[in-house]
């Protein structure tokens, strides 16, 4: 495997900001790497000893090896770029898709954000970086910069929404040891520093645009040489394991939870919670012919999402389906509330969360960018299960849908989907 060269100003910027001949390489090097006989045999490994802690359904179980194929790539394509002194950015939870010709599996895990573009640059406390990137015309309302150390606790970051930028739209973030002075976009790293995780997320699917950017390392040459195919398939073999571990625990966490019920928390600075964010965990677990109803009242949030997972980490069908909506593809109550119905099948209103034939779940609603001061004290989220016979009397407010209309939301959500994957969905594998 050889990885690609280490970015230069000017070697992506210009192009898609995802979809980038780095990005490419990068996901191809990775093919390579998951056929290595110690990655092979440690996918093995994961997958009985994940299947045995589970404890999983018949339901859970079927959607089990795709889900797993896309854990399992994700720790290929992160692992094979952490050496900090060779980094790149790299974009994880994808939709599988091809390059050249080459099947790319999808790298969601960890119940993943669908609005959110995910990418990684591994950093050292001891060297001195730079990010040379470009905003979008579509600036998204929530941007972070967070840099972690190796338990995904916070060390610093820098509010992306907020940063300086050029008339141009091109911008520099600055990474190291040092105080900021008077660099404008700047992120103090120490000695714990591992890695910078950068969230791009995208409100408006049809407008937001994701920033461009690239790192380069200052200083002298590195002071090795790449790690050696053999290296990189140990490290990957380790972060296997470690994913199926970390999912497994917030899904068990989740699973104590009583069924049909939401637990509110407050976002923290560890185990790779977003600062500022506020998190409403859950479950469902319907019976034939039943629907989960769930109201919101954002508390002034700007952001809020709310995306249906299974227990293996990886969010449901998120393209033909909405398996996800946030607030621009919601409509509110007449009070400025939200009110969303959850089912198996469609209940022909606008605000259906799809579970793509699932009757069981996890929820895990995201709310994001309050006004000065926090959210408002009506912050809530709430549900209740009624049956699909009585959503006329349940939900009497929601608007309803026609067949045609339903379509015509499809397709709008898939065309906005496409703008961050042009290679366009792979058939098979993103269930």
């Amino acid at each position: 495997m050889t990885p690609p060269p280490t970015a230069t100003a000017g070697t992506t910027l210009g192009t898609h900001p995802v979809a980038t001949p780095a990005q490419h390489a990068q996901e191809l090097a990775a093919l390579e790497l998951v056929r290595h006989p110690v990655v092979r045999a440690a996918h093995a490994a994961v997958a009985d000893t994940w299947l045995g802690r589970a404890k999983a359904s018949p339901a859970m179980l079927d959607r089990f090896e795709a889900a797993f194929e896309e854990v399992m790539f994700s720790a290929a394509m992160w692992s094979s770029n952490s050496d900090p002194l060779h980094p790149q950015v790299t974009c994880i939870t994808r939709l599988a898709h091809r390059v050249d010709g080459h099947r790319v599996p999808g790298s969601r895990w960890g119940i993943d954000n669908p609005d959110t573009v995910y990418r990684v640059v591994p950093i050292s406390g001891d060297e001195r970086y730079e990010l040379r990137g470009r905003v979008g015309e579509g600036r998204m309302t929530e941007n972070y910069f967070t840099l972690w150390n190796q338990h995904m606790g916070t060390v610093d970051v820098l509010d992306g929404r907020r940063m300086h930028v050029e008339p141009d739209g091109s911008f520099v973030v600055t990474i190291d040891s040092d105080p900021a002075g008077d660099r404008p976009n700047h992120i103090r790293s120490d000695a714990t520093a591992h890695e910078l995780y950068v969230r791009d997320v995208l409100l408006d699917w049809e407008r937001d645009d994701p920033n461009s950017f690239e790192v380069v390392r200052l200083g002298p040459a590195p002071s090795r040489p790449r790690w050696s195919l053999d290296e990189q398939a140990e490290r990957t073999a380790a972060m296997m394991a470690h994913f199926a571990d970390f999912t497994g625990k917030l899904s068990h966490g989740t699973y104590k939870l009583p069924p049909n019920h939401f637990s509110l928390a407050w976002s923290a600075d560890h185990t790779g919670a977003m600062r500022s964010q506020v998190y409403v965990a859950g479950r469902f677990d319907l019976e034939p012919g039943q629907a989960f109803v769930i109201d919101v009242s954002d508390g002034g949030a700007e952001y809020f999402t709310v995306p249906l997972s299974n227990i293996w980490g990886t969010t449901l069908e998120i393209v033909d389906r909405t398996g996800s909506l946030n607030r621009a593809q919601s409509e509110p109550n007449a009070d400025g509330t939200w009110t969303y119905v959850l089912s198996p099948e469609d209940p022909g209103v606008h605000n259906w969360l799809d579970t793509d034939g699932l009757r069981e779940g996890i929820l895990t609603l995201r709310m994001a960018e309050f006004p000065e001061g926090g959210p408002r004290p009506d912050l809530a989220a709430t549900g209740r299960v009624v049956d699909l016979a009585d959503l006329d009397r349940e939900v009497p407010h929601l608007r309803r849908l026609s067949p045609g209309e339903r379509a015509e939301q499809l397709a709008t959500r898939r065309a906005a989907y496409l703008r961050r994957l042009p290679e366009g969905p792979a058939e098979g594998g993103n269930r």
